[in-house]
Formats: structure tokens, C-alpha cells, sequence
């Protein structure tokens, strides 16, 4: 295994563990936290229906759609599939609750927005927005819908704050499948970049930020820095190894005494990385690893990128990583940024990190909320499961944070004592199938996340008799 990857499992092994006496009173707290969130639903059966659902969510259950969490509370199937798939509750209130929470918890100045495209694979054609496209889970082109996600990177915790589904072109112009699929008539097509960008209009503000990244799928687009820029963002966004740019420090060719000055000519940034001499590189650590600190290699560059139109763009910084690998190789990664070319590596190499981070929460949303486990196929019926997922997965990252300093006295921080002393969880704690990160994780869950690690491997089950 990678020294990289092992790090980041280590780091979620970390996580995964969680003191037993985090599983005390946990149905009321989940009452309470609920509470903001069915405020904002406007009729009592809407309510009771979130209540369900996300409790469903947060089950043991393998498979957590409709069927599968009706049957769990003994209730009528029918019902909470109407309230999921095609009941005209918006979920633009619930959505922005989350990124208030979430901005509030976690905020910090120089925080870290973060946009990733994220793929469910769907059979069949009739679901909103389904086609054959790049599935990044399956690392291949897929019967696949699309969801682009922003997430909140602080330096204590991350979340998923907010998600709109890419509808692909073709559905987008398909008067017929819009129609049966619900898609309102307002929508439109827009690129991926499009929707992150009003992501960022709708919830900015919400989460305090400083910095602005995504992977290179986001950072491929000089529009999208470019209206970045115009919104007075801080971005340091990854791009393809094949980018072209000018490098601004470089000494141009001679002279020949007649015709234009020649230029430095654009190049591939990964050619041009390969040409820079060790001295050129600043060794830093970028986070803690499984043998120690994890140290790279960095460098950075006053650069003009060409754009997709072939011209040269403004001035950017091109910040390249490179990380050792076991066979002696390099793997680099290379990312353009509007910040000042004074910026110290070391918070440059913060926000990289912030992106990589996000894989964290996705997973944990998919493997642990039920986020892909959905079954509906209507505009409506997405963007409803996708919200009450994230807002379950917010859930489970509050009751990770209470894990890590619990005090079984006020429910709030606490040390490590409380552990030794021998505080048992109250009885009754899951009514309702409801458990806590990692407990009882299907086998496909199993691939995503790791195991919760409770004394003497007691199960929920076994804690709430």
C-alpha cells in the first residue's frame, strides 16, 4: 500500500474509534438535532416522515431506501415513499440549515470550501439525469447520475454542506423525460462548474472561508477560476498534468534584432516540473503519516496558463507537490492559484490537503447515510434523499467530535477518565434500529470505511438490553 493512502486509513481508523459512552442518551440528542431541520417542514406528517427517514438512515440497516426503513418502524410503505419521492416539501430551507450549522460548528477564517463531483451508478434510464459518464468510484465511463457536492474543510473537522445534481445536456433539452422525471421548468443546463459556482452564491456566505479548491476536473476550467476571480475567491484548484503554461520567471529566448521580442513558450506543467533542479524544491510536511510526519516535496511559480481558447491567461501561481513513491518514482500533483506568489508553501500545501479530505466524508455519507441507496428517480425525489443523507452524515460527524471528549454528565466535553470509570450507556438506546459511525456496516460499506472499535466488540444491540 501507498505511504499515502496508508496514512489517510490510519487516520480513519483513528476516527472510527468511538468510547462506548458515546451511546448514552443518543435518541434524545438526535431528537434535538433534528429539531431545526423539521421546523422548517410545514405539516406535522412531513415531520413525523423526516423524523423516520433519517433515523432509517442512521440504522443498521444493508440497504437504506424507502422499502427498508418503512419496514424497520413497522410503517406503511407507501406513505414515506410519497413524503421521499414526490412530495412538494422544498429542501432548499433543510439545505441551508445545514450549511448554517455547519459553518457555525466548524467556521473558520481561512477555512476551506471544497467542490467535488461525486458519482452514483444507476441502472436503467428513467432516473433524473442518468447516463452512460465518467463514474469516479468505479474509476471508469458508467451508467451513472452525478451529484456536485460542497464540502467545509476546517482544521478540526470536515462536512458535506451542500449537493445539486448535474443534469447532462441531453436530458436537459428532452421535453419528454424532463417531464416525466419532474425536472422544473426553470432548470437548465449547466456545466458542473456552473453548479458549483452557485453552490458558492447560495451558501458562500454560511461557511466562512478563505480559500477555494477542488480536484482537476473543477480546475481544468479557466472560466471557472476566471469567475472565481471576478468573485473575489481565493482559489487553489488541482489541473491535468497536460495544462500548458508560461513560466513568468523564466528568461525569455535572445533577440534576433528584428520582428516581436520572442516569448518563454508554453509548456506541460508536468514537463516542466520534470525540468526543475533539486534546488528548486522546498521539502515541508503536510500532515501526520503512519511512520511519522508525511513530508513532500514542493515548489511554486508565477505562471500564465493557456486557456481553452488557445490565449494566454493572467498571471497564476502553479504550486507542484511531489511525494516519493516506494519504487523510487515520483507522483506529482499540480495546481494553479490566484493567491500571491508569497504565500508560504506550507499553508498552500493545507488547502491541497483540504481536497483529499473531502474522500472522507464522501465515503462516509455513502458507507454509513445511505447516500447511494436511494430509488427514486424524480428531480424532487433526489435532491429530497440527498439533503436528509447529508443532514443524517452531519449527525454522525457531531456524535464523532462528542466521541473524541465525552462527559457523560452534561452530554458535552468531558476526559478520558469517563471511559475508565465504567459509564455504561442507558437502556433503551435504539428503539428505532438507530446506531452510531461504523456500528454494523454492511459489506459494501465495509469497502468505504472502517470498523468501529467498541470494548469487548459489543454490538448496539447487545449495549441497548
Amino acid at each position: 500500500m501507498e505511504r499515502r493512502f496508508a496514512a489517510r486509513m490510519q487516520q480513519a481508523l483513528a476516527d472510527a474509534v468511538v468510547d462506548p459512552a458515546v451511546f448514552q442518551d443518543v435518541q434524545p440528542r438526535l431528537e434535538n438535532f433534528l429539531e431545526p431541520f423539521v421546523a422548517r417542514l410545514r405539516q406535522t406528517e412531513q415531520k413525523a416522515h423526516a423524523r423516520t427517514y433519517v433515523t432509517g438512515l442512521l440504522s443498521s440497516l444493508e440497504r437504506k431506501n424507502v422499502e427498508s426503513i418503512a419496514y424497520l418502524h413497522d410503517q406503511e410503505r407507501l406513505a414515506l415513499q410519497k413524503f421521499v419521492g414526490c412530495s412538494p416539501w422544498d429542501h432548499r430551507p433543510l439545505a441551508a440549515e445545514l450549511a448554517r450549522q455547519i459553518g457555525a460548528e466548524l467556521g473558520e477564517a481561512d477555512g476551506v470550501i471544497v467542490f467535488d463531483p461525486s458519482a452514483h451508478d444507476k441502472k436503467g434510464t428513467e432516473s433524473v439525469g442518468v447516463q452512460r459518464q465518467w463514474c469516479g468510484r468505479l474509476g471508469k465511463i458508467e451508467n451513472c447520475q452525478v451529484g456536485v457536492y460542497m464540502a467545509y474543510v476546517s482544521r478540526t473537522e470536515q462536512a458535506l454542506a451542500a449537493v445539486r445534481l448535474y443534469l447532462p445536456e441531453s436530458w436537459a433539452k428532452d421535453r419528454k423525460r424532463r417531464k416525466k422525471a419532474g425536472v422544473p421548468q426553470e432548470v437548465r443546463f449547466q456545466t458542473r462548474h456552473d453548479l458549483a459556482l452557485a453552490l458558492l452564491d447560495d451558501h458562500g456566505t454560511a461557511l466562512p472561508h478563505g480559500w477555494v479548491t477542488g480536484d482537476d476536473e473543477m480546475g481544468r476550467s479557466t472560466r471557472f477560476r476566471r469567475k472565481l476571480q471576478e468573485r473575489n475567491e481565493r482559489y487553489l484548484l488541482a489541473v491535468p498534468s497536460n495544462t500548458l503554461v508560461r513560466d513568468l520567471d523564466a528568461e525569455p529566448p535572445a533577440y534576433a534584432s528584428h520582428g516581436p521580442r520572442p516569448q518563454v513558450p508554453f509548456v506541460r506543467v508536468d514537463r516542466w516540473a520534470a525540468a526543475q533542479p533539486a534546488s528548486a524544491w522546498t521539502t515541508i510536511e503536510v500532515r501526520p503519516g503512519e511512520k511519522g510526519p508525511l513530508l513532500v516535496d514542493a515548489l511554486k511559480r508565477r505562471v500564465s496558463a493557456k486557456t481553452e481558447r488557445r490565449r494566454a491567461g493572467p498571471e497564476e501561481v502553479l504550486v507542484v507537490f511531489r511525494e516519493k513513491q516506494a519504487d523510487g518514482s515520483w507522483k506529482h500533483d499540480y495546481s494553479l492559484s490566484n493567491a500571491s506568489v508569497a504565500t508560504p508553501l506550507p499553508e498552500l500545501a493545507r488547502v491541497f490537503n483540504a481536497e483529499h479530505r473531502v474522500e472522507h466524508c464522501l465515503q462516509r455519507a455513502k458507507g454509513e447515510a445511505g447516500l447511494s441507496h436511494y430509488e427514486v428517480r424524480t428531480w424532487r425525489g433526489w435532491h429530497h434523499h440527498q439533503t436528509l443523507s447529508l443532514i443524517a452524515t452531519w449527525f454522525l460527524t457531531q456524535e464523532t467530535r462528542r466521541g473524541k471528549n465525552v462527559d457523560s454528565r452534561d452530554h458535552g466535553a468531558a476526559d478520558s477518565q469517563v471511559h475508565r470509570r465504567g459509564v455504561r450507556p442507558s437502556p433503551g438506546l435504539r428503539p428505532n434500529g438507530l446506531y452510531l459511525p461504523h456500528q454494523h456496516a454492511s459489506a459494501e460499506a465495509q469497502r468505504t470505511s472502517a470498523a468501529l472499535c467498541l470494548e469487548k466488540t459489543q454490538t448496539l444491540a447487545t449495549i441497548a438490553t
